[in-house]
């Protein structure tokens, strides 16, 4: 069962990681913050589209990955 669940949070993390490179950047990095930018990055933005599927999918993950990690550390 340990075997089974670590093998799983490999995956998952590894998951986890390529939808969140996939993701495409909200803000304009150091430089938008230093000039002004930070409103931009606290304001509303909504994701639509691909953005959208990619964000869920990103939240779907991280709490599979917090449950799986749980479950390891109860066995």
């Amino acid at each position: 069962m340990h075997t089974l669940l670590l093998t799983l949070l490999i995956i998952v993390s590894l998951a986890l990681i390529v939808i969140v490179l996939l993701q495409s950047s909200k803000s304009t990095g150091l430089s938008g913050a230093i000039s002004g930018g930070a409103e931009q990055l606290f304001g509303k933005q909504k994701a639509r589209g691909m953005d959208l599927v990619l964000h869920r999918i990103t939240i779907v993950l991280a709490v599979l990955f917090f449950i799986l990690a749980l479950a390891i550390v109860k066995l």
